[in-house]
């Protein structure tokens, strides 16, 4: 039966997903409903910023020693609260966190899923009227159900992820997903405040006029990205730049492109983070049809060993990945010649 992306909600469309699989236990649906619900209340409070006294900085610093935006704090606490208060997650793990948080409780600890994310992606972008989102991967864990959950069940690659997904708060609020069985996106529609389905089975398109990079780095960048660069520029390609990952690779994934964040000479690991912001967008990109790579191999295979590693990051349209990683290659090959 075809579904009418114009009448379906968020809750509808996972009940019919679920109906097409007998044996499931709604558990993943709820869990998605649960950040959908979380998702509403931050974009009721970001879309306030510069009428309410919301701005500015909550006068601390998270592990990275970055400063904690009030809205970066909110946010954190809408999605913890209804996490912890539904039936479907046995424990989180934030970028805003210095560890893992249990839900040790008889109904969390029956839960098959744990939840990673970053609750506020390119805040400091809010004062500028910028989008940013939230990016969320959730995980089937490792320890037995009934029991807490441990860090085990965090440090997994990102190909063991079963969903993942990001909301953006800009113009509307939009909220993407992806399983393995596809990528769909939702707008918020205010009149019944609901996510609507607006953009089902989203693919990435495989060739692209776009890139999009922090180019005042350039100087730090090694060889084989600036020699792709000059390749984008060659082609005539448009470079788009916002300053957050969530709005640049959101329409990296719509409209086609390549979103790149490398490792410089000032951090030679990269800066964004694998656990929280690399690897849900690296599955929903694979799932879409493109490609996400760390320059050598795929984002989703690299096995964690910290909660807080950083990543370098391609990731977007198949073809442009390709020659990236080309490019990447054929440096590699002269500097060991």
């Amino acid at each position: 039966m075809p579904l009418h992306k114009k009448n379906l909600t968020l809750d509808e469309f996972t009940i019919q997903q679920l109906r097409m699989f007998p044996n499931a236990t709604g558990e993943l649906s709820s869990l998605l409903r649960d950040i959908g619900l979380a998702a509403k209340r931050i974009y009721a409070e970001v879309s306030k910023a510069g009428l309410a006294d919301i701005l500015g900085s909550a006068g601390y610093k998270n592990i990275h020693a970055e400063t904690v935006q009030q809205l970066d704090a909110f946010a954190q606490n809408q999605l913890r609260n209804v996490l912890r208060n539904g039936l479907s997650c046995a424990g989180i793990a934030s970028e805003e966190m210095d560890g893992i948080e249990v839900f040790d409780d008889v109904m969390n600890n029956k839960s098959k899923y744990v939840v990673m994310f970053d609750p506020l992606d390119g805040s400091t972008n809010i004062d500028t009227n910028t989008a940013v989102g939230t990016i969320f991967g959730v995980y089937r864990r490792k320890t037995s159900i009934g029991s807490p959950c441990a860090l085990e069940d965090f440090l997994q690659p990102g190909v063991n992820q079963v969903a993942a997904g990001y909301i953006i708060y800009g113009s509307s609020a939009m909220m993407v997903y992806a399983t393995r069985r596809g990528v769909n996106g939702f707008t918020l529609d205010p009149a019944i405040g609901e996510f609507s389905l607006s953009h089902p089975d989203i693919h990435c398109p495989s060739e692209t006029d776009t890139y999009s990079v922090n180019q005042g780095y350039w100087c730090q960048f090694e060889q084989g990205v600036q020699d792709f660069i000059v390749r984008c520029q060659q082609k005539g390609m448009s470079q788009r730049y916002a300053g957050s990952m969530v709005a640049d690779v959101h329409r990296t994934l719509i409209k086609g492109g390549i979103f790149l964040y490398p490792a410089m000479h000032s951090k030679p690991g990269g800066k964004l983070r694998l656990m929280y912001e690399c690897n849900p967008f690296a599955f929903i990109m694979e799932v879409a049809g493109g490609k996400a790579i760390n320059g050598y191999e795929r984002i989703v295979d690299i096995m964690p060993a910290d909660l807080h590693q950083p990543c370098p990051v391609f990731m977007g349209s198949s073809l442009a990945v390709s020659e990236l990683r080309l490019c990447l290659k054929n440096q590699y090959i002269l500097s060991h010649a």
